[in-house]
């Protein structure tokens, strides 16, 4: 089945600093600040009118208290952002010890009144084929079944309330070997209906992150991964006809990594993925994130940002305000 997807892109930043580690931590740091925030947003965007996402995260756990309202956790005060164009992302993360996945569903009901007015894409889960990190959500129990019944429980509000503009999806990484057949056990549990309440799939995917890939070969990886996600992993699910977003790509500076790299990596990654837009079915990017954690810190989670942590821009930053002019809807 050919895939649907618009011949250009939305585009989208986490405008946070606060990121997820491999120890099952969160990096810390400077507070957001929201007025540097909003001038690093406006310029990305480009103008008023152009549809734009503001990747946010929230979670349910064992402190969650229904009957709302749910603060967004990161970034500060998300709603904020949400104005000239542009609408959240939110991802609601899973991280129910006790496999709480009735409480999970009511979660995203919630989330749907508060914040479906102003949101485009409701993320169900994030990673959830993580199994390894706690701030992952793969590593809770009953994940496949939050998946399948939360989706149609976010849809089923959306279409309540009438908010037929809300998209509602789920991500997972690039998915390889014995691990490729974890969409296929989602559609396999949740039958037709969960299949008819999706919108779209999301991917995070870090090339030459965590594992090398050399300049020359950078561009053929991606597009490899890419086609590998469509054509091996969606379409046997049967979610080939599903719009693929990039829900977040990064490389992030340091020591032995240069801010000229990281502007390099951004483009051809987002070239790529607007070159194969129409015939693999890509509906968007998403960045991560817009600045630093922590700019002075070495470790490899601290400095994904476009900006360092005062907000003060890479190369890469005037990189992606191009790629926005130069792609976007």
């Amino acid at each position: 089945m050919t895939p649907k997807a618009p011949t250009v892109l939305l585009f989208g930043i986490y405008p946070g600093g606060v990121t997820g580690d491999d120890a099952g931590g969160l990096t810390s740091g400077k507070p957001d600040d929201p007025a540097l925030i909003s001038q690093s947003l406006d310029r990305l965007q480009g103008r008023a009118d152009r549809p734009f996402l503001v990747r946010a995260y929230t979670a349910f756990d064992t402190a969650t208290r229904l009957g709302g309202p749910h603060p967004i956790a990161t970034p500060t005060a998300a709603v904020q952002f949400a104005v000239h164009g542009r609408r959240l992302d939110l991802v609601a993360q899973y991280r129910s010890a006790g496999g709480d996945v009735a409480g999970y569903c009511a979660f995203l009901r919630e989330l749907v009144h508060q914040y479906g007015s102003i949101t485009s894409t409701l993320q169900v889960t994030e990673e959830p084929n993580v199994t390894s990190n706690p701030v992952l959500d793969g590593y809770y129990p009953s994940v496949r079944e939050a998946i399948v019944q939360g989706v149609s429980a976010a849809k089923a509000q959306a279409r309540e309330l009438g908010h037929s503009h809300l998209r509602i999806g789920f991500n997972t990484t690039p998915l390889f070997g014995p691990a490729a057949s974890f969409v296929t056990e989602l559609t396999d549990l949740g039958g037709d209906g969960f299949v008819a309440d999706l919108d779209y799939v999301g991917l995070d995917f870090f090339p030459d992150v965590f594992r090398p890939v050399s300049a020359s070969d950078l561009a053929d990886a991606v597009e490899g991964v890419l086609r590998h996600h469509r054509e091996s992993v969606l379409t046997p699910a049967g979610l080939g006809h599903l719009p693929l977003h990039i829900t977040e790509h990064g490389w992030p500076t340091g020591p032995e990594r240069p801010a000229h790299r990281q502007a390099e990596v951004v483009d051809t990654v987002v070239c790529v993925i607007a070159a194969q837009a129409t015939r693999l079915g890509l509906s968007g990017y998403t960045h991560f994130a817009l600045r630093d954690a922590d700019s002075a810190h070495p470790g490899l989670f601290h400095q994904f940002g476009l900006t360092s942590d005062d907000y003060a821009p890479k190369p890469a930053f005037e990189t992606m305000r191009r790629l926005v002019e130069r792609f976007s809807v």
